[in-house]
């Protein structure tokens, strides 16, 4: 009686680990290729700069490769997979599998365990670390090439900041930013009471934001019927805190998952729009199902049997199926992103129509 479920355990894992060799070695290939299309990048900015030592960019360039790799492990999954798969049929391995009576949703099942397990992995582990490695990475760029990134601004016009304090709201502006926007410079910021009516216009040299407060230096105050008046420093309120600032208005790339769900509380709390921080969230937490569809689309395209033919008719339909779905996918963020539709329906309806379609195919290649 063990024999049976021993030769099950034995082969689910053999075929576990046929998917989890080829993903992964599919994902380090891309992210090879990613690191040296960067360093390149990297070496052409420091040589107009000069004097940056080479172990300094390809270190840099390391800290900056998680971060744009992790978006990559849905494609590693699905090229890995369709190579698992054509593997397993060019060995005759699938055949054997079949004959024994197992289905192709048994002999899957190792994949999609491997492929979630995958996802998980990536969600709650390794987007913290690239998280934390792109944001020191930010650091050293700015160190290196010394360049400080003007987080409030957007076009040639830049942008506002609108936040809420225990003062009432306020809207600000800036020249520049330094410290991942703790620092300000050429700040103006227009003040409103609890009752939402202007109250002053601040026109400040500095800005710093502490806890619950931006401190501005050199600021010149106009109320309306007033004349302006001059002070050393002044206090503003806010309810942004300087742990939040940097995360709050820059990139989503460098937050970590842990890190959104308090990041968009204090965004709403701050009246800052939220749309890229709830969609980065959604994205993050559709990864591990996002792999599951990746192995369920590589199915569809790579059970048939070598000596069938085709092989490379199957390769190249998995390869558009896989780009049409990432197309899509996409063009359903940017609509998120736009404020379009809801982050939940931009994130989610790719990949349960996909999960729908290729579910259909593999029923109707096994039962008819």
């Amino acid at each position: 009686m063990g024999a049976p479920r021993l030769l099950p355990t034995t082969l689910g894992a053999y075929v576990a680990k046929r998917f989890l060799g080829t993903i992964l070695l599919t994902f380090l290939v891309c992210s090879f290729l990613i690191y040296v299309i960067d360093l390149v990048e990297m070496l052409r900015q420091s040589g107009k700069r000069g004097g940056i030592a080479g172990w300094k960019i390809a270190w840099l360039t390391l800290l900056r490769l998680p971060a744009y790799t992790e978006f990559l492990l849905s494609f590693g999954v699905l090229v890995g997979s369709i190579g698992a798969l054509l593997m397993l049929s060019r060995k005759s391995e699938l055949a054997v599998i079949r004959a024994a009576g197992m289905s192709a949703w048994q002999f899957l099942r190792p994949g999609l365990i491997v492929a979630f397990m995958l996802g998980v992995f990536s969600v709650t582990l390794y987007n913290p670390l690239a998280a934390s490695a792109r944001a020191y990475g930010d650091q050293l760029f700015n160190e290196y090439f010394g360049r400080e990134t003007n987080l409030l601004q957007a076009g040639t016009a830049g942008s506002w900041l609108r936040q809420d304090g225990l003062d009432g709201q306020s809207v600000l502006t800036a020249g520049g930013a330094a410290r991942n926007g703790l620092e300000l410079t050429a700040v103006t910021a227009f003040v409103y009471d609890t009752q939402g009516h202007f109250k002053e216009r601040l026109d400040a040299q500095k800005a710093t934001l502490l806890d619950g407060y931006w401190k501005l230096e050199n600021v010149t105050v106009a109320r309306p019927g007033d004349e302006p008046e001059s002070y050393g420093l002044y206090l503003l309120s806010t309810y942004l805190s300087p742990e939040q600032i940097s995360d709050a208005l820059g990139r989503v790339i460098a937050i970590s998952f842990w890190e959104l769900p308090g990041l968009i509380e204090v965004a709403e709390k701050a009246q800052l729009s939220t749309a890229n921080l709830r969609l980065q969230y959604e994205l993050l937490l559709s990864r591990p199902f996002l792999c599951l569809v990746m192995v369920l689309l590589a199915a569809t395209v790579s059970l048939k049997s070598f000596r069938g033919g085709g092989i490379q008719t199957m390769v190249v339909t998995g390869m558009i199926g896989g780009f049409g779905f990432f197309l899509l996918a996409e063009i359903s963020r940017q609509l998120g992103s736009a404020g379009l539709v809801d982050p939940r329906i931009a994130v989610w309806f790719p990949i349960t129509l996909a999960l729908v379609a290729t579910t259909t195919v593999l029923l109707h290649q096994e039962d008819g």
